[in-house]
């Protein structure tokens, strides 16, 4: 509404200039005559009002041409800086909306990663109570399987050493015998013997 405005000034002020111009011609043409009649010296006063006509023409014409021409690319232009503003203001509350979302989403972000630090946390925490727990699990089972070792191992040790222990008195008894077993007490233990066979009963 504002460029019709703009526009219909300019028309007017044209058909103005335009009158303007018509009238300075209609007013040299009268000076003309009048200088006519003064004789010599009005010719180059004639002279002078035909430059100041023709100057007057080609004004008037231009501004016509102006007043023509030029409106329409105003008002082309006046639209298309429009447009672009209007484009501008779009684009700016474009940018705006989404500055506002990633701002959003930076904040909620920045919550997420609070709540993943906590959650880590307690996860380390549980993670490292838990491997405590085995830990203290292990060195238990640890310990009861060295005790049955040792309790294994001193079990054989004391079977061993009774069986060395058995094996020393029998080879000492061996060799008491073999130094107490005389050729004559050999024959008086078998002849013993027999006796004590001949005694029992069939």
């Amino acid at each position: 509404m504002m460029r019709n405005r703009r526009g219909g000034r300019f028309a007017a002020t044209s058909r103005k200039i335009i009158f303007v111009s018509l009238f300075l011609v209609l007013f040299c043409f009268a000076l003309t005559a009048h200088a006519a009649e003064e004789g010599a010296a009005a010719d180059e006063w004639a002279t002078e009002i035909f430059k100041w006509i023709n100057f007057a023409i080609v004004l008037g014409v231009i501004v016509w041409v102006f007043a023509k021409v030029l409106p329409p690319k105003f008002r082309s232009n006046a639209e298309k800086i429009s447009s672009a503003i209007t484009d501008a203001t779009a684009a700016k509350a474009a940018a705006d909306l989404q500055l506002r979302e990633a701002e959003t989403k930076l904040a909620n972000l920045q919550k997420e990663v609070a709540e993943l630090r906590a959650f880590a946390g307690r996860e380390g925490a549980s993670e490292a109570e838990r491997l405590r727990a085995l830990a203290q699990s292990d060195a238990q089972k640890i310990f009861l399987a060295a005790n049955a070792e040792i309790e294994a191992a001193e079990r054989a040790a004391r079977l061993e050493l009774k069986a060395i222990a058995a094996k020393l008195a029998v080879d000492g008894a061996e060799t008491l015998l073999a130094k107490q077993l005389t050729p004559q007490t050999q024959e008086s233990l078998v002849s013993s013997f027999v006796k004590s066979l001949e005694g029992r009963p069939n």
